[in-house]
């Protein structure tokens, strides 16, 4: 099930006042950026984070589920829990590198 973009952008907006803020539809499903790195995924309708080390103590009582199949296991995030929501984007953020700029094929 694909997610709906009205749920992608009410996370975005739990997440105003952090930074720039943005989400991007990817195979049915979104990726939330904040200052350009991505640190929310969205899918099914259910925001998740990567099990950084940095998020464990903030998240240990958190579900977790691999996002999509393979995927590996991501915190599962309250989306009405605005202040969790919103120190979990921060502390991914602090510690996500920016993505690299990939070379489009010349002709």
């Amino acid at each position: 099930m694909a997610s709906r973009p009205e749920f992608a952008a009410y996370i975005c907006e739990q997440l105003e006042g952090l930074g720039a803020v943005r989400s991007r539809k990817m195979f049915g499903e979104y990726m939330v950026y904040l200052n350009d790195k991505p640190v929310i995924i969205i899918c099914d309708d259910q925001a998740m984070v990567k099990m950084l080390p940095c998020l464990s103590e903030l998240l240990e009582d958190h579900p977790v589920a691999p996002p999509y199949e393979g995927a590996k296991d991501h915190y599962i995030l309250d989306p009405d829990d605005q202040e969790t929501l919103r120190r979990a984007a921060a502390l991914a953020e602090e510690v996500t590198p920016l993505p690299k700029k990939r070379n489009k094929p010349k002709g």
